[in-house]
């Protein structure tokens, strides 16, 4: 922090401290500031910083500290005018509005002093000669304020009337005032329709979008419009976070998360901005934050977490049921204060309204991480067996009979409701086959570990006079080894009953169910023993047509035999299952695939489509993995309306993850994402939010950088990167995820970390044997730091990237390096040499690629337009290095210079015919405004004619379309920021032609002129 020793280093000074965060250090950095200005003796350093101060403070959570500083600037100007030039002249009728809102905001200010203070306004703008815009939609905010709606209303009417000046409020911030009050008298689609410029980026200023970002969330949740509701929190939180004095965009965000059932995300909001419970600077963005902090307090409460600890003051711990209680003490005491000094009721009235609200969504799926859950959503219940009355109840008839009709058609309750059975039937004697049917599903329900109830199912199946059924219940027992690894054991177990049950069937003994049921549960086994020995590495042929034999003799056995019988069709599908297994451990992924497709239908067929789940995911992944891409949209699509509410939370995050996946693979970006939200949210639900959930959210991340959903990636991005690990996902993924980050990041303008996230993935690319992904991120981080005006870091990325772009033969990736490096060098004190150099090695490069004979025709043309953007940027960069108090010979030789490389480039281009028209016209007209400026206008004149000419050629020549998309040689750019992932110029379209045409004809105009 350098010594302020005149008006110029003061100056700078203040513009370095404006660039800093907002908050008190940058508040207290400006009152040092004011202070060495005093020093200096000149009473315009002081206006100035005073200027600087009141800024500042505007733009933090201490606006309560700006009203000194005006008023000694408004002293200085009324008692020496003169002293003030025309910037901050203006500057001081401009702040004229801060102060009328910061009064507003101030609830010990007097209603009356803050009239009084408009009328002020009022006099001083007529004095200047400026419109009444501003001091109406001052007026509307006083009324709007303290609910005045009559008088809000004229002010708005006259406000919109007055003529725009240049003390209107920008743009982006008079819409978002207005759209605010249409929000306010309810009528959101108005206010999302005046919103509509600002959110779309035609207007925009130092904090907008951000608030009519956060404005806008009620709004569309109103209406119903939650997908927007969700892009606009992801997008406007972002820029909201790092923002002191945003309290009360960032209180809408909170709030939007108690609204959707996003508490936990809300909670995690709270504790990134401890200083917003106590900061007492500006009491009304206060308000609005302790009002929604009441609102997910009482929300946390209501779902039964009222005694969970949450952020609070930091001055204790505090549970929820705590903090509501304090939070809405605190708003209604400042609310309070307000309408005391109002004489209304009215904020009081809109805070108790705030805090009340209901959720508008049970759950709106966000698609980041949230680290400290608030509650665990979880798949629909699947629904319950229809309970008796309480009459019913006493009634075990009517419960065996509900709970034999639910095991007879296989619902996914029928345990649960034979475990309802046994506890009604507990101190009373049942029969025999009662007792078996309680102890085979209390069996079923322990799995491996009800081995020996089978046994004991089996002998009361056999006292019950159901021999068949007691064989069934011994190799259900068997089976249940073979789960537990036991599969030898589980054979010898079912042989016994196996040759039993065919003997009895034969007999006419038993039935045909009993008999499939002890086919079927011997052919699990033995598909038990395939999975074994696939495991063990010793799978062979016997092991399988052991198994396909097995399976193929309960076909034999219950084909044609279904019928209405919804066990026997079941049998048939699960053993078409089985077969299709085996045809994919055979190698035969299409029969596989048939098999999957025969046995869903079978199961939908047979009433039991949640059983076709299972077979519908394995159908998707062998058609994906066949490039039926359609045929695995369906098969996914099935399975998740098949699963309905029996489907758990992993199974579905698992569909809706391959789902995204096939429809991302055939260019489905945004159904994809929507499914990669989904998957993330089930993920977390079921707890698997660091594996399943941080990959949902990597590809989700991806999808939305497809759309150009720049800042809603970014979020989810940075989200997904905690969990991802090498171990887990691969660092192929990690890489993955870091670059497109890089990507959105850059897009968004923040290229300091841009350039970060792609040095990361870069390092971790550096140790894969293949080189082309460790060059390419090497390559845009370099573009970042020089976008970020790391000019030196910038070079030391683009040397590497370039070692690299030459050690894998790439010419074009080390071409671009060397000229990026010449850009960067031609902005360094004394690097005019250096560039001309590295220009130079860049020529050279394409001229030695182009030199051996191998060199097929395709790449021989690309390398070409190579050399032809190389001549095209030599000569932009030697007509910048003409510095305008440079000699005029030293001028006149380096617009020589340059177009001598732009006369070479046309050349270059020409020869590529049609393919380079539009860069062969760029450099023509590139070459005519340096003759102009050389003192030639016949020459320059002739360059604009031959524009038009090719052009002319051009629209005449038939069949227009052969023109489309050839272009696809053209780099140019003349600001060194190659990028190396794409063609900088394959557009061929009418705007181009129109702007060359448009170029060319301005071109002649100057020179009549």
């Amino acid at each position: 922090m350098g010594e302020i020793t005149d008006f110029d280093a003061l100056r700078r000074a203040m513009a370095e401290n404006g660039e800093q965060p907002e908050g008190p250090a940058r508040n207290a950095r400006a009152e040092q500031l004011l202070a060495e200005a005093e020093k200096l003796n000149i009473p315009l350093a002081v206006i100035e910083a005073l200027g600087h101060q009141l800024k500042v403070y505007n733009y933090s959570s201490e606006k309560d500290k700006m009203f000194v500083p005006f008023a000694r600037l408004l002293r200085l100007w009324d008692e020496r005018p003169e002293d003030f030039d025309e910037y901050e002249t203006h500057t001081l009728h401009w702040v004229f509005k801060w102060m009328s809102s910061g009064m507003l905001d101030q609830p010990h200010i007097p209603l009356a002093s803050i009239e009084k203070w408009l009328g002020e306004m009022e006099h001083r703008y007529r004095l200047a000669g400026h419109s009444e815009r501003a001091v109406r939609s001052v007026e509307f905010n006083i009324a709007a304020h303290v609910g005045d709606t009559a008088r809000a209303e004229r002010a708005f009417t006259a406000w919109l009337a007055a003529d725009r000046d240049r003390m209107a409020d920008c743009h982006a911030c008079e819409l978002d005032g207005q759209g605010w009050w249409r929000a306010e008298q309810g009528r959101d689609a108005e206010a999302l329709e005046l919103w509509a410029p600002v959110l779309t980026g035609e207007f925009t200023c130092a904090h907008e979008p951000h608030t009519v970002l956060a404005s806008s969330l009620v709004p569309l949740l109103r209406l119903g419009r939650l997908d927007e509701a969700r892009a606009h929190h992801l997008r406007g939180f972002r820029l909201v976070r790092a923002m002191e004095s945003m309290r009360s965009a960032y209180a809408d965000h909170v709030e939007f998360c108690a609204l959707t059932g996003n508490e936990a995300r809300g909670l995690e909001l709270l504790a990134e901005r401890p200083a917003y419970f106590t900061d007492t600077g500006h009491p009304r963005g206060k308000l609005e934050f302790l009002s929604v902090v009441t609102l997910l307090m009482d929300r946390l409460t209501a779902l039964g977490l009222g005694d969970r600890q949450v952020p609070g003051p930091a001055d204790r711990t505090w549970t929820a049921r705590e903090l509501a209680a304090h939070a809405r003490a605190g708003a209604l005491d400042l609310a309070g204060q307000f309408d005391r000094r109002n004489g209304t009721t009215h904020v009081s009235d809109r805070v108790r309204a705030r805090m009340a609200r209901e959720p508008w969504v049970e759950r709106l799926p966000l698609g980041v991480r949230s680290a400290r859950p608030a509650t665990a959503p979880t798949a629909p219940p699947p629904p319950a067996a229809p309970e008796p009355d309480r009459t019913d109840l006493t009634d075990l008839t009517a419960l065996i009979a509900e709970a034999r009709r639910l095991a007879d058609g296989l619902q996914p309750n029928a345990v649960e409701a034979w475990a309802a059975v046994a506890r009604a039937a507990e101190g009373v004697e049942l029969d025999p086959r009662d007792q078996a049917e309680i102890v085979d599903h209390r069996a079923m329900d322990l799995g491996p570990e009800g081995v020996e109830l089978f046994e004991r199912a089996a002998e009361l199946y056999a006292a019950a006079g159901d021999p068949g059924e007691a064989l069934a219940a011994r190799t259900r027992g068997a089976f249940m080894r073979a789960l537990a690894g036991d599969v030898d054991g589980a054979l010898a177990a079912v042989a016994g009953p196996y040759d039993e049950a065919l003997a009895l069937y034969a007999d006419d003994g038993t039935g045909v169910r009993q008999t499939a049921s002890v086919l079927m549960g011997r052919a699990r086994i033995l598909m038990r023993r395939v999975q074994t020995a696939e495991e063990e590495g010793a799978l062979e042929t016997r092991v399988l047509a052991d198994a396909e034999a097995a399976v193929r003799e309960v076909l034999a056995l219950v084909g044609g035999r279904a019928g209405d019988d919804v066990r026997l069709g079941s049998r048939a599908a699960e053993a078409r299952a089985m077969l299709a297994e085996l045809a994919a451990h055979a190698g035969d992924l299409s029969k596989a695939a048939e098999l999957f497709a025969r046995a869903a239908e079978g199961f939908v067929a047979a009433g039991l489509p949640w059983f076709a789940v299972e077979y519908q995911g394995r159908l998707a992944g062998l058609a994906h993995h066949l490039g039926d891409m359609a045929q695995a949209e369906r098969a996914l699509r099935a399975a998740l309306n098949h699963g309905g509410p029996y489907l758990e939370a992993t199974g579905r995050a698992q569909l809706h993850l391959q789902l995204a996946e096939v429809l991302g693979g055939t260019g489905q970006a945004e159904e994809a994402a929507e499914q990669a939200l989904e998957a993330a949210h089930w993920a977390d639900a079921a707890g698997a939010g660091p594996t399943l959930g941080a990959w949902a959210r990597h590809l989700l991340g991806g999808f939305l950088l497809r759309q150009g959903r720049w800042a809603e990636a970014a979020e989810v991005l940075e989200s997904a990167l905690p969990d991802l690990s090498v171990e887990t996902h691969g660092d192929g993924a990690v890489v993955q995820t870091q670059w497109w980050l890089g990507d959105c990041l850059s897009e968004l303008g923040e290229h300091r970390e841009a350039a970060a996230r792609r040095l990361q993935a870069a390092e971790l690319a550096r140790q894969w044997p293949e080189q082309q992904d460790h060059a390419t991120l090497a390559h845009l981080a370099a573009e970042s730091l020089g976008q970020a005006g790391l000019s030196d870091e910038a070079d030391r990325a683009y040397t590497r990237a370039g070692e690299l772009w030459r050690s894998l033969g790439d010419v074009h990736g080390l071409v671009r390096a060397l000229r990026a490096r010449a850009w960067l060098a031609l902005g360094a004190e004394g690097g005019q040499d250096e560039a001309r150099e590295l220009m130079e090695a860049a020529v050279r490069e394409c001229a030695e690629a182009l030199g051996p004979d191998s060199v097929d025709d395709e790449a021989r043309r690309r390398l070409v337009a190579e050399l032809g953007h190389t001549h095209r940027q030599y000569g932009d960069l030697l007509a910048r290095s003409a510095a305008e108090d440079a000699e005029d010979e030293t001028i006149q030789a380096a617009l020589e210079d340059a177009l001598a490389q732009i006369t070479e480039a046309i050349v270059v281009f020409a020869s590529l015919g049609d393919a380079a028209l539009h860069s062969r016209t760029g450099a023509e007209l590139a070459a005519g405004w340096l003759e102009a400026d050389l003192s030639r206008p016949d020459r320059a004149a002739a360059r604009a004619r031959a524009v038009l000419a090719a052009y002319d050629a051009y629209e005449a020549y038939e069949g227009r379309e052969a023109y489309e998309g050839r272009e696809a040689y053209d780099r140019s750019g003349t600001d060194g920021t190659d990028r190396v992932d794409r063609m900088d110029d394959a557009d061929d379209t009418d705007d181009t032609v129109q702007a060359r045409r448009a170029e060319a004809q301005q071109m002649l105009e100057v020179l009549e002129d």
